[in-house]
């Protein structure tokens, strides 16, 4: 009777072997298609497929002497990421188990994958590949890879502005000067702080003051490089990291950014609220020792524009 299970064309006992030590064919077979895992041979010359377990069949179908490419992934070539290479040494001898993971782009299924080349009953080399799916596993981890990313991410970022915050500024802004140094190019910093910000507390109350908070972050975001780092460090305090700039586009940038404040009021409630800001400029040095001295003189440019009348921009070499 034909059980439609492909022959494993296990060879006869050895002589003088002790029959009771030896797993019969159909006692293999039975132990393959049991295993939650499919297990599959091909030829590891031409691809055919030589064996699929119970497992395999149940997903793929039948295999009738197709190549692995054409049951497993459905394609009409072999695989771009097929490991075949990886199981022989330099001379075509068997290496040792390739274990690996990888997304089943015909299911959709994660696969945890032992792949040994091993010698076939007729002594042909073949692929024996043993995949566990671990799609279970696997989704529990992206997710908590997912939520670690996003917990960070809000940890780096000012919930009011959507900026960086002061954290966020200091760790990219040196990564940022590092690059800097290394390529030789210019780096600038913009530091401003918003004038009378107390008094628009005092005299509208804090919810205008968040409201004005947030419209000065979208200023931001609509006019500054995707590639520079725009942060909120503290209070109404703002800076701005620009790479591959010379002070006097920042001094441009600072400008444009005070206009455009003066130009687009914010409306709370019945008041129209002017936001300004004293900017300050400055300039990476050859020979500057790290961040914080680039932000001091900037810092100490905007407070010239302070003491100046303020609503204006002053640059410190």
């Amino acid at each position: 009777m034909n059980s439609g299970i492909p022959s494993l064309n296990i060879p006869a006992a050895p002589e003088g072997s002790d029959i009771s030590e030896i797993t019969p064919a159909e006692g293999l077979r039975a132990v393959l298609d049991n295993l939650d895992a499919l297990v599959y041979v091909s030829d590891f010359e031409t691809h055919e497929l030589l064996y699929m377990n119970a497992y395999g069949r149940r997903i793929w179908g039948s295999i009738d002497g197709k190549k692995c490419w054409e049951v497993l992934q459905d394609n009409a070539s072999p695989c771009d990421f097929c490991t075949n290479h990886l199981l022989i040494d330099s001379e075509g001898n068997p290496s040792p188990p390739h274990i690996w993971e990888f997304q089943n782009q015909l299911d959709n299924r994660w696969y945890q994958c032992r792949d040994q080349a091993i010698p076939w009953i007729d002594g042909r080399l073949v692929r024996l590949e043993i995949a566990t799916d671990i799609t279970d596993r696997k989704e529990m981890e992206l997710a908590l890879k997912e939520a670690h990313a996003k917990a960070r991410a809000a940890a780096l970022e000012d919930d009011l502005t959507g900026l960086h915050n002061r954290r966020a500024f200091f760790e990219l802004g040196n990564q940022l000067l590092k690059q800097t140094r290394r390529n030789g190019s210019p780096l600038a910093i913009i530091m401003f702080d918003l004038d009378h910000f107390k008094k628009i507390n005092d005299n509208h109350g804090h919810d205008a003051g968040d409201e004005v908070l947030r419209h000065v972050g979208r200023v931001l975001m609509s006019n500054v490089r995707e590639a520079d780092i725009a942060a909120r460090i503290g209070g109404e305090e703002f800076a701005i990291l620009l790479g591959d700039a010379h002070a006097a586009q920042a001094s441009e940038l600072a400008e444009r950014l005070l206009g455009v404040m003066h130009e687009t009021p914010v409306r709370y409630h019945d008041v129209r609220i002017r936001p300004t800001a004293s900017f300050g400029i400055s300039s990476l040095h050859p020979d500057e020792p790290n961040l914080e001295n680039l932000m001091a003189r900037a810092d100490s440019a905007m407070y010239e524009s302070k003491a100046l009348g303020r609503g204006r921009v002053r640059v410190k070499p």
